[in-house]
């Protein structure tokens, strides 16, 4: 089972990685530059990959546990959102990514 939660794990570090990318491609002049910029590019076969290893983590997790699970990612978006690309980050987001941790901790052990 380890296995699984390992995949899993790498699974929501891979989407949050790739969707950085996607933010970074973001600042190409129009959408046609965005599509064909690097980055962009390897945001989306990141996302593909994860969810390959996503495919190898359900195959022993239930399917209720490892979709909330990847709500992880919403706290690292905030995060990455404030450290990488000075995002704002006030009190209701913090309420909220305290109430994520919460719900991702429950599921997870309970």
């Amino acid at each position: 089972m380890n296995l699984h939660w390992g995949a899993l794990a790498v699974a929501i570090a891979t989407t949050m990685f790739g969707q950085t990318l996607l933010k970074a491609g973001a600042s190409a002049p129009n959408f046609v530059a965005q599509l064909f910029d690097i980055r962009t590019m390897a945001g989306l076969v990141l996302y593909g990959g994860s969810a390959l290893l996503y495919i190898i983590a359900l195959r022993k997790i239930p399917m209720s546990v490892a979709l909330p699970c990847t709500a992880v990612s919403y706290i690292a978006a905030a995060l990455i959102g404030y450290y990488v690309f000075g995002e704002s980050m006030g009190i209701p987001k913090i309420a909220g990514i305290a109430m994520i941790c919460l719900g991702v901790i429950m599921l997870a052990t309970g």
